[in-house]
C-alpha cells in the first residue's frame, strides 16, 4: 500500500500546483467583476449621490455610514468611485478597442503583403513606439481637447504600435503554417485565407495582450485625469478623485489613498487575468 500512497502522492502534485496558482486567479476575476458591476450599476452598490454632498459630513474618515469617507464638500468618496468605475472603464475600454482594431488591422496586413508596404508601416510603428506613451497622449490630448473620449483616443492611439508589432509576428508564423499553405495552393482567395485561416489562429496572442493593455489603458486614463485632461468636476474619474484629495492629504489620507489603492486592485487583476491568457495561448 506504501507505493500506491506515494504514487498517488506524487501524481497529485502538478495539479496541486495549478490549484495554487487558481485562487490568484480567481480573486483578480472578481475584482475585475466587481468594478465591472459598479459601472454598470452603480446603484446596487450605494444610494449616495456622488455630486452632491452634506457639509456637516464634511473630511470624515472611514465608517459604516461612509466606508471611504468623506471628502471637503462632505460628500461619499465611495459613491464616487463607484459611480467613477463607469467613466474610467468608458475611457478605458474605448482606448483598447482603438490600439485592438487599428493595430489588428496594420499586422494583418503588414505581416500579409509584405515589402514595401511592410517596411513603412513598421518604421510608422517604430517611430511610435520611440515615444513614451504617457508623452505622446499628453501630446494628443492637447491637440484635441480636454473630455474622457479625448483621454480614450490619445491613450489609444498610444497602443496602435503594441498591437501591430504582436499580430504581424503572429501573422509570419501562422502564415508559414501548412494548412495555410494547403488553403493558397486550393485557390483560396487571399482575403479569405486571412479571414479564415490567419486571423482566428492568431489572435491568441492578440487578446492576451488587449488583456495586458487593459490594466495599462487604466493606469494612463487615471494618469491624465489626475493631470486634469480627462472631464471636468465634479465628474468622480479615479484619476480626478486621487488629485482631490492631494490638498489634505496630511489629515484625511482616505481621499488619495483609497481610490489609489481601487485603481492598483484593477490594474494588478488585469495584468493577473493576462498572464493566465498568455499561459494558455502558449500552451
Amino acid at each position: 500500500m506504501q507505493p500506491v500512497r506515494g504514487h498517488a502522492l506524487h501524481g497529485a502534485l502538478p495539479g496541486e500546483q495549478r490549484g495554487h496558482q487558481r485562487p490568484g486567479l480567481v480573486l483578480a476575476v472578481l475584482v475585475l467583476l466587481v468594478v465591472l458591476a459598479w459601472a454598470l450599476v452603480p446603484s446596487l452598490f450605494t444610494g449616495q449621490s456622488p455630486v452632491e454632498g452634506v457639509a456637516a459630513d464634511r473630511l470624515q474618515g472611514p465608517s459604516g455610514a461612509h466606508p471611504f469617507g468623506t471628502d471637503h464638500l462632505g460628500r461619499d468618496l465611495y459613491a464616487r468611485v463607484v459611480h467613477g468605475a463607469a467613466l474610467t472603464l468608458q475611457a478605458t475600454v474605448l482606448a483598447v478597442l482603438i490600439g485592438l482594431v487599428a493595430g489588428t488591422a496594420i499586422g494583418l496586413v503588414s505581416g500579409s503583403v509584405r515589402g514595401v508596404v511592410d517596411e513603412v508601416a513598421m518604421r510608422a510603428m517604430d517611430v511610435l513606439l520611440s515615444i513614451p506613451a504617457l508623452l505622446l497622449s499628453m501630446a494628443l490630448i492637447t491637440a484635441l481637447g480636454f473630455g474622457t473620449v479625448k483621454v480614450a483616443i490619445a491613450v489609444g492611439v498610444g497602443t496602435v504600435a503594441n498591437f501591430a508589432r504582436v499580430m504581424r509576428a503572429e501573422v509570419l508564423k501562422v502564415g508559414a503554417a501548412p494548412y495555410v499553405e494547403a488553403a493558397r495552393a486550393s485557390g483560396v482567395r487571399t482575403t479569405g485565407v486571412l479571414l479564415r485561416h490567419v486571423l482566428p489562429n492568431a489572435a491568441g496572442p492578440v487578446l492576451a495582450l488587449a488583456a495586458l493593455e487593459f490594466g495599462v489603458a487604466v493606469l494612463a486614463v487615471s494618469a491624465l485625469s489626475f493631470l486634469g485632461f480627462g472631464a471636468p468636476p465634479p465628474a468622480p474619474e479615479w484619476g480626478s478623485l486621487v488629485s482631490g484629495g492631494r490638498d489634505y492629504l496630511a489629515t484625511s489620507w482616505w481621499l488619495t489613498t483609497l481610490p489609489g489603492l481601487v485603481v492598483a486592485a484593477v490594474v494588478l487583476s488585469a495584468n493577473r487575468v493576462a498572464r493566465a491568457l498568455e499561459r494558455g495561448t502558449a500552451t
